[in-house]
């Protein structure tokens, strides 16, 4: 798993601070490199990597680890216990359940959406079962994407705008739909690969091991 968080040197335990200045104007409190805007909230306990930067807004819960460099917009909710890898941009109004993980370089694009219980019910408590939703190194969720919980977003996937996930992904793919499916295969500059499968953005060359997976070959 490429989850750099559980290597970070130097982590950061933190909470919510703000100050102001002797005018009243609220401004941002920064503990090391970690910005935090004013008006987030960050519970303790948490660990947050050195220069990752929250929105305002946001709203960080207890027991979650963020990773180095990640940028937390505004209007997020990272739940209890929802692991962050490094240089993560997370857009705003997403809301991240317990049960999800964000390997390192994940894109979660404005608005998408994530859930961690398969069947709810308002009279009905679920808490312990709760689904895991892992969403591999470098991939992207679009806007207004909806994750159905309890699926695996392989490797430098893309999810387009709007659509709705409910299995797993395997890396590279490009999924489009509702409910999504397989339209072809993106590289990991994020460009579509045509039937050379060959980049055209860097020139890394890639190869269908079998009709639904897709791996890229070393120089």
């Amino acid at each position: 798993m490429h989850l750099s968080i559980q290597r970070l040197a130097t982590p950061i335990l933190i909470s919510r601070a703000s100050s102001t200045t002797n005018i009243g104007i609220a401004m941002a409190s920064q503990h090391d490199s970690v910005f935090i805007h004013e008006s987030a909230y960050v519970d303790q306990p948490c660990e947050i990597g050195q220069g990752t930067k929250i929105w305002h807004f946001a709203h960080v819960l207890r027991d979650c680890r963020i990773g180095a460099q990640c940028s937390i917009g505004q209007n997020v909710m990272v739940g209890p216990a929802v692991l962050i890898g490094q240089r993560c941009k997370i857009q705003n109004n997403v809301s991240l359940y317990d049960g999800v993980v964000l390997e390192d370089d994940v894109f979660c694009g404005p608005s998408c959406v994530f859930t961690n219980v398969i069947n709810p019910r308002a009279a009905i408590e679920r808490k312990s079962q709760f689904l895991r939703t892992t969403v591999r190194r470098g991939a992207t969720i679009g806007a207004n994407a909806t994750i159905v919980c309890g699926v695996e977003l392989g490797a430098y996937c893309f999810i387009a705008a709007g659509a709705v996930v409910t299995k797993t992904v395997p890396a590279f793919a490009l999924m489009m739909g509702v409910a999504a499916r397989r339209v072809g295969w993106i590289s990991a500059a994020g460009a579509r690969l045509d039937t050379a499968l060959v980049c055209p953005v860097d020139g890394s060359r890639y190869a269908e091991s079998t009709p639904d997976h897709l791996i890229r070959l070393e120089d």
